[in-house]
């Protein structure tokens, strides 16, 4: 088995290129879903279980998405095909999101919002999960790191545009930033369309450029044909009880992080707006001047979402160089000590412009969830597992997503009498707990990177 060659810069940002559609369109999601829901009705308590469809799906569709492309070969590749389908049933959904009031009224649109929701971040994960195998099955050892900084960079440049289109719209093309009870503003609604436009512009790129091994040049790399007789389905249950020790370590930090998250995402439009721009607690209905600062805050939010995007961006260029010095390990407890730290800070700072260096530490955390886990857990994959592993992997993320989105909601409503900006303290909390974790993980050797 021969070590695989060193790849050019070039070569690097074109298997990841299309990730950076994908993240323009998790931006949007992230920056304005539960505004979009909110529109449409839900209530501040309700938010996060509108929320659940998102990682149920992702728990549902990943390992299956990693178990066929590791045994797929087509004129397109391994990976690539699922790349395209993905992303064409995502545009698909990102259309039809904002528009739901445009078909049905009151409940209805928010249900079919919540099922527009579902089928964008299933077809989101369809489109993701072969990305992270992509890199792998690529890259050599001493690149790994390289390649997921790589990566995390241009998943940093898509988030920033997905997350800033609706301020853009509104504070440079005049486009309305409010609407009718039951509708959703303009400057959502057009930057949903050219999110959508984007996110298949970039997995284009991708997948004519990228290139993928032939299975002869796989197996002299590897060891072994991706085309090799499998056991089945019933091959990912065996594969889960073998997972690798590292997986398990990574468990509990993984659960920590997206916990925290996940409250991040939810909850940061109406803690902000009631925290920063001065809306009264718990109401999901406004009116007059409260519509238009509930407006003001959501763009505010999608502002600050690029932000920490952006910080993650450059952030990550760097995290090769830090992990030279302290290691994986350290260089990711110390971002996720960051994260924690800028997050707690949301609950006392009461003017919205301070918000701004909240997001330095939680791009830095951000940086480094999207890349330290698996640069740290794709050593310990079996080559021709990588797919599969990094699906089941996936468990570890969209498990305490499902766990916020079921307790999130009672604790806002019961524990911090509906403030949501206390759901954002607790997200930092989380972040810190993911720091101590790190603890447990072990690294085995430093791997130098060039």
């Amino acid at each position: 088995m021969e070590n695989k060659p060193n790849l050019t810069t070039a070569q690097i940002i074109w298997m990841s290129f299309g990730f950076m559609g994908i993240q323009c369109g998790f931006g949007l999601q992230n920056g304005n879903a539960s505004r979009i829901l909110e529109d449409f009705g839900a209530k501040v308590h309700e938010l996060s279980w509108f929320w659940l469809v998102a990682p149920l799906t992702g728990m549902l569709v990943q390992p299956l998405i990693g178990y066929f492309s590791d045994k797929t070969w087509t004129f397109l590749g391994r990976r690539k095909p699922y790349f395209l389908v993905g992303t064409l049933l995502c545009c698909v959904a990102i259309v039809l999101l904002p528009n739901s009031a445009a078909w049905f009224a009151g409940k209805s649109a928010l249900l079919f919002g919540a099922v527009f929701l579902a089928l964008m971040d299933a077809s989101i994960n369809v489109a993701m999960e072969p990305f992270r195998a992509l890199v792998a099955d690529n890259l050599n050892d001493k690149q790994r790191t390289l390649g997921f900084s790589i990566q995390t960079f241009l998943i940093g440049i898509g988030a920033v545009l997905g997350s800033w289109l609706p301020w853009m719209m509104t504070n440079v093309f005049n486009v309305s930033n409010s609407a009718p009870k039951g509708m959703v503003a303009d400057n959502v609604v057009y930057s949903f369309y050219i999110g959508a436009a984007f996110f298949l512009g970039c997995i284009l790129v991708t997948v004519l450029f990228a290139k993928e091994y032939d299975p002869e040049t796989y197996a002299k790399y590897h060891g072994e044909n991706p085309q090799s007789e499998s056991a089945g389905l019933s091959e990912i249950f065996r594969d889960f009880a073998k997972m690798p020790k590292a997986m398990l370590q990574l468990g509990l930090v993984q659960f920590f992080s997206w916990f925290g998250l996940f409250c991040m995402w939810v909850y940061t439009t109406k803690g902000i707006a009631e925290n920063a721009f001065g809306l009264p607690v718990g109401i999901s209905e406004y009116d007059g001047a409260q519509k238009i600062a509930f407006g003001k805050a959501g763009d505010w939010v999608g502002i600050l979402f690029g932000i920490y995007n952006g910080i993650s961006a450059i952030y990550a260029l760097i995290l090769p160089a830090i992990v030279r010095k302290i290691g994986r390990k350290q260089t990711h407890a110390f971002s996720l000590v960051c994260g924690g730290v800028g997050l707690i800070s949301m609950f006392f700072i009461t003017d919205p412009d301070m918000l701004v260096y909240s997001m330095i530490g939680v791009g830095m955390a951000w940086a480094s969830i999207l890349a330290m886990p698996y640069a740290i857990l794709a050593g310990s994959i079996p080559a021709g597992k990588m797919g599969i592993y990094m699906g089941i992997f996936n468990f570890f993320i969209t498990i305490p997503q499902i766990v916020s989105a079921l307790l999130a909601g009672p604790m806002v409503s019961f524990l911090f009498d509906n403030q949501a900006i206390y759901a954002l303290a607790t997200a930092g909390f989380m972040l810190l707990l993911a720091a101590v974790s790190m603890i447990y993980v072990n690294d085995g050797k430093l791997i130098k990177v060039k």
